[in-house]
């Protein structure tokens, strides 16, 4: 790999690892705060809806970041391969949008963008799958190991997820806004919970591969299965979540920052350091994605803060 072509990949890491950063901030600071002026409570599920579109931005920064740098160290040899890119790209953008967006009705651009991402993202993990089974031995430990990992472009499609439902929360009325047939808050904890349940998976295997070989590895796969447990008890049975829930949601958005320390940390542990960036960048573990567990958290945060409007 020619210097420019490293330098493009840096780039490219550098963007998407930035965005998850400014994102994460602006959501770390929202959900604690009361509520803004002209966000009154009949505007509960609008305030909602912008905290799932920076959920989604934040989740499509990480799969920005994470499939340039793993689809430039494959060469791009399949021209399917900048999709994510673009779709991981536009749903940045579009989630900064909505974020800032007090609008209650569907943008359709940002609608149109986030169904893209959802296509993307199951288009991918076939594609991913196809890779893992085709390789010598098929369905195995080596591969799924060693493979194209299946939960990248699953993140794709549930940041797409996110940003639909918030794009059709916005059209619903502000009293019992309902998704799905289900109370809004319920059916957004619900799917808050299925995300952590999912993301939880991917990076079990992953630290599996690597032995756990450092007891920090521990915590993301055991703090938010916990965060999950406890959204989906405050969706079927409470209506009141208790401060013990945001409490443990709020350590798992942290969980997902701290961890980009620990990656780093793993990276400059490599041989060369950082000094040797253009190899222990893509050998070391992979520095985008735990802010994964930050974006599902703050959304989790959201979800509980609507369905605590619901009796």
């Amino acid at each position: 790999m020619g210097n420019s072509s490293r330098i493009i990949g840096l780039v490219c890491a550098c963007a998407g690892v930035a965005a998850v950063a400014a994102v994460a901030r602006r959501n770390s600071v929202s959900f604690p705060l009361p509520e803004r002026e002209g966000e009154s409570e009949v505007q509960e599920h609008i305030v909602a809806a912008r905290a799932f579109n920076r959920s989604s931005a934040l989740l499509a920064a990480s799969v920005l970041a994470d499939s340039a740098m793993e689809h430039y160290r494959g060469s791009f040899a399949n021209p399917a391969m900048y999709t994510p890119l673009a779709s991981s790209a536009l749903s940045v953008l579009a989630g900064l949008h909505g974020g800032v967006d007090r609008n209650a009705e569907t943008q359709q651009l940002r609608h149109a963008i986030y169904v893209v991402a959802v296509a993307a993202g199951v288009s991918g993990t076939a594609f991913h799958l196809y890779n893992v089974t085709k390789r010598p031995g098929g369905w195995s430990w080596n591969n799924l190991f060693y493979g194209a990992p299946l939960g990248a472009p699953a993140a794709l499609l549930l940041s797409g997820a996110l940003g639909a439902v918030a794009e059709r929360l916005r059209d619903e009325p502000a009293e019992k806004p309902q998704i799905f047939g289900l109370p809004a808050g319920k059916a957004l904890a619900l799917l808050a919970s299925a995300g952590l349940v999912g993301t939880v998976g991917e990076v079990a295997l992953l630290h599996f591969r690597g032995s756990f070989q450092h007891p920090a590895m521990y915590a993301p796969v055991s703090l938010p299965p916990i965060a999950a447990v406890l959204l989906a008890q405050a969706a079927l049975r409470s209506p009141r979540p208790s401060w013990f829930a945001r409490a443990w949601l709020r350590m798992t958005a942290a969980l997902g920052l701290i961890g980009v320390g620990f990656h780093a940390r793993g990276i400059a542990r490599n041989q060369g350091g950082w000094r040797n960036w253009s190899q222990n960048l893509f050998n070391g573990p992979p520095l985008p994605a735990p802010p994964s567990f930050s974006a599902l958290a703050l959304a989790g945060l959201a979800a509980l803060r609507l369905r605590e409007t619901e009796k």
